[in-house]
C-alpha cells in the first residue's frame, strides 16, 4: 500500500493514544508528527500530510475539547502553509482554557533547529546586555518552554534512533523501543511501555531509587 495509507491509519494511532493518556492524567504528551527534514518527501505526500492535520483537527476537536485537552504546536511554524497555520493557531486558541493533558504536535520540528532557533534568541537579546545563560534560562527560549521534560520516549518500528526529537528535553528520558509499526500501536501496546516504565529506577546521575517520583510525561513518534 502506499505511504499516504499508513499515514491515514497512524491518524487513528494517534486518537488512541492521547485520549487514553487524557484519561489517565497524563500530564502532557508529545507526538511528532511532521520534520523539518521530512520537506524532502514528493510533494504529493506532503501536500497529502498538511491536508490530513486540518482534517484530523477540524474532526478531533470535539474529542480534544470533551477530554480537557491543551493543545501546543512545536517547530518553525512561519514556514507551514498559511492554512495550516492558521488551523493551528485557531486550535491553540480554543483549547487554551483547558486544565487537562498537554498535547504537543511536533509540526515542521527539528531537534537541531529548535537548539538553533534558542541560541539566535539568546543572541538577539545578549546585544542588549545578557549576560551567561544558565540551563534553565535555555530552556525557557526552546519551543517547549514551560512544560516539564518528558519521563518516557516511545520509538515505534523497532528504530535504534531518536531521529532528531526533543534533542534537548530528553537527556534524562526513559527509552522504550518497540517493533511495533506506528499505526498498529494501539491502546495494549502503550500500557505496556507505561508498565516497562514502572519497574525502572530513575536517578539522573545519582545513586539509590529516586523518592520524588512525578506522573508521566511521554514523547512519541
Amino acid at each position: 500500500m502506499p505511504r499516504i495509507a499508513g499515514h491515514k491509519a497512524g491518524t487513528e494511532t494517534a486518537r488512541t493514544t492521547i485520549e487514553t493518556c487524557a484519561r489517565l492524567k497524563i500530564e502532557a504528551l508529545t507526538l511528532y508528527a511532521f520534520s523539518v527534514e521530512n520537506w524532502r518527501r514528493p510533494k504529493t505526500e506532503t501536500d497529502f500530510l498538511m491536508q490530513l492535520l486540518r482534517e484530523y483537527l477540524r474532526q478531533e476537536m470535539p474529542l480534544i475539547q470533551k477530554n480537557n485537552i491543551r493543545m501546543r504546536f512545536l517547530g518553525r511554524a512561519d514556514d507551514l502553509p498559511e492554512a495550516v497555520q492558521r488551523d493551528t493557531r485557531e486550535a491553540e486558541r480554543e483549547t487554551a482554557k483547558n486544565t487537562g493533558t498537554v498535547l504537543c504536535v511536533a509540526l515542521n520540528y527539528g531537534g537541531r533547529a529548535e537548539i538553533v532557533d534558542a541560541v539566535n534568541q539568546i543572541l538577539e537579546e545578549s546585544r542588549a546586555g545578557g549576560g551567561r545563560v544558565t540551563e534553565e534560562e535555555f530552556a525557557q527560549k526552546m519551543y517547549t518552554a514551560g512544560l516539564p521534560d518528558p519521563d518516557l520516549l516511545i520509538r515505534t518500528s523497532g528504530e535504534m534512533r531518536v531521529s532528531n526529537f526533543l534533542l534537548w528535553q530528553i537527556a534524562y528520558a526513559e527509552i522504550y523501543v518497540t517493533d511495533t509499526l506506528w499505526p498498529d500501536f494501539n491502546r495494549a501496546r502503550l500500557l505496556e511501555a507505561f508498565v516497562d516504565y514502572q519497574k525502572r529506577e530513575r536517578r539522573y546521575g545519582g545513586i539509590g531509587e529516586n523518592k520524588n517520583h512525578k506522573p508521566v510525561r511521554a514523547a512519541g513518534e
